[in-house]
């Protein structure tokens, strides 16, 4: 014979599961990019809890699609090979050897880890770079930083057509060159160009920090594209923040419903900015 201890945590759970169901019902067949940041990967636990929630999110009928950066694993490599980086602006200065190891790194290293992970929980991750079926077509930023590249074109078909498998595409950010190039593009700037021509109804920037901080450094939650740009130009969104930042704003005018900068580090911050009333960072509206 079993007895049930009906304690607390159980109670709590199934409380937390029952108050989902509004935000299960209303992202049912959406489509979710998330950039899962270089410095959000951390350990092998993280990652395996990234995988399950992205999982999840594919078992209640959602339609992820995860764009992943690399930044610190390039550096170290960079390091190993001692070449030199330059950053301007937040972007990277590539020249032919930094593209190279770039590459190596972004579609051979970190994109596989991203799909085993995802697999080993029962999904079905696909690995691709922006340069498979010219998923992600380029130009150049700018000369003076090398082999860096702006989204021109996205093959969202392509994108759909692995949804309709129940595939959970996972994207480098490389792109190709109408002439046969390869790029690096900064992995926000990539996951918004995707967002963008998806129509998702959410992007998520994972990241490394609680989120967009005011003057005083709170942490704001909600802000329209247009406090953003005031922000900016008060120099109150500064550094590393302005891609991110530019991003959900060239996001959410191209059709995005909403762009949230989220605290990777937080335990199953995908499921609470989704599924929950408080959210995990700070979402950006049109």
């Amino acid at each position: 014979m079993k007895t049930r201890d009906m304690n607390r945590d159980w109670i709590a759970t199934a409380e937390t599961l029952s108050s989902a169901l509004p935000y299960l019902q209303r992202y049912d067949d959406a489509i979710v990019v998330i950039k899962l940041g270089g410095h959000a990967m951390g350990s092998d636990e993280g990652m395996e809890s990234f995988a399950r929630d992205v999982v999840l999110l594919r078992q209640v009928g959602v339609n992820p699609v995860v764009v992943h950066g690399g930044g610190p694993m390039i550096n170290s490599l960079l390091e190993r090979l001692q070449i030199k980086s330059e950053f301007v602006n937040g972007k990277r200065v590539t020249d032919k050897a930094t593209m190279d190891v770039v590459e190596m790194v972004l579609s051979g290293m970190v994109n596989k880890r991203i799909v085993q992970a995802i697999n080993a929980q029962g999904g079905k991750g696909i690995g691709l770079s922006g340069k498979d079926a010219n998923l992600i077509t380029c130009e150049v930023t700018d000369p003076a930083l090398g082999f860096v590249g702006t989204p021109s074109a996205v093959n969202d078909e392509m994108l759909r057509n692995l949804f309709e498998k129940e595939f959970i595409p996972v994207i480098a950010p490389i792109g190709a060159g109408t002439e046969g190039e390869t790029f690096n593009i900064n992995g926000d700037t990539a996951a918004g160009a995707v967002a963008a021509a998806l129509k998702a109804d959410r992007l998520l920037l994972l990241t490394d920090v609680a989120g967009v901080k005011n003057a005083e450094g709170v942490v704001v939650t909600e802000l329209t594209a247009a406090d953003v740009e005031a922000m900016t130009d008060a120099g109150v969104i500064a550094g590393g923040m302005i891609p991110k930042t530019e991003t959900a704003v060239h996001a959410v005018r191209g059709g995005v419903r909403a762009c949230t900068i989220v605290d990777g580090r937080v335990p199953n911050a995908v499921l609470l900015e989704l599924f929950t009333d408080h959210g995990a960072g700070s979402m950006i509206r049109g």
